[in-house]
């Protein structure tokens, strides 16, 4: 199945990929190795997963050229500069067992976030090819718009986004910015697929509630997902989200619900409304 991409001046990317956290070791391995056999071709993964090294066997066992692979990985919010995001990500890199990712993220904002040497150490890790395209995750509107203001060419911002949670905001910035979000626990970590509209849309439909989740997503542009599938048949029944069309009378009724519910907020988590 051909996955449809997402194209900017800045990045090409496939709308659906497989997120890896929680996995750890063979069971994480074996996950990307089912995934890419299916026919995935973007992987997402983060040094604070603990799964580099896992994803980057996943990748060398598939057999598939580097090249037809999208790879994102993200620093943790502990590197608070430029060259501590340099430091980290070189290990990154040993851990994937790759020369380049297709995105390179700063993971979450932090008070002591030095932005703008934050996000020029990103930009020369690009202009080495190290990493082809870059952004950021979990950044609030506010803290969104003043990394773009910075300049250096944002490729996407990676947010929890669902059709319990209200991220327009997020979107309009970057829509206005040749930005891509991708979506990370479109399934609201397992609670959308539980909401007797969604269950309803996909009886109408011969779908899943997880489905009808993913597709809701794919109908809005400039959207990808990762959705967390350990197992070849979630991965499959992800995939089949693909070919899911919904119409008008399915959108208003997803459209109709509650978007107030944020399924992670650690507490490290930026003010959402106004940082």
């Amino acid at each position: 199945m051909q996955i449809p991409a997402i194209e900017t001046p800045n990045i090409r990317m496939p709308r659906l990929g497989l997120g890896t956290w929680p996995m750890k070791g063979e069971d994480c391995t074996k996950a990307v190795e089912s995934a890419l056999a299916l026919g995935y071709r973007h992987i997402d993964t983060a040094e604070m997963y603990g799964n580099e090294d896992a994803v980057g066997l996943g990748l060398a066992a598939s057999g598939l050229p580097r090249g037809e692979i999208f790879l994102t990985t993200k620093i943790w919010n502990d590197k608070t500069n430029g060259a501590a995001i340099r430091t980290a990500f070189d290990a990154s890199l040993k851990r994937l067992a790759t020369p380049y990712v297709d995105l390179l993220l700063i993971h979450w904002p932090s008070p002591e976030l030095d932005l703008p040497d934050a996000l020029a150490g990103l930009a020369a890790i690009r202009a080495e090819g190290r990493a082809k395209a870059i952004g950021v995750s979990n950044f609030p509107p506010k803290l969104l718009q003043r990394a773009v203001d910075q300049g250096v060419g944002l490729a996407c911002l990676q947010v929890e986004c669902h059709a319990l949670l209200d991220q327009s905001k997020l979107l309009e910035i970057c829509r206005a910015n040749d930005m891509a979000l991708t979506a990370y626990s479109p399934l609201g970590k397992g609670n959308a697929p539980n909401e007797p509209a969604l269950q309803a849309i996909a009886r109408k439909h011969g779908a899943t509630a997880a489905q009808v989740a993913l597709a809701w997503l794919l109908a809005q542009p400039g959207i990808a997902m990762v959705p967390k599938a350990a197992s070849p048949a979630r991965q499959a029944e992800n995939l089949a989200a693909l070919e899911l069309k919904l119409d008008a009378a399915d959108m208003a009724a997803i459209a109709a619900l509650p978007k107030d519910r944020r399924f992670v907020n650690p507490a490290m988590a930026p003010d959402w409304a106004n940082g």
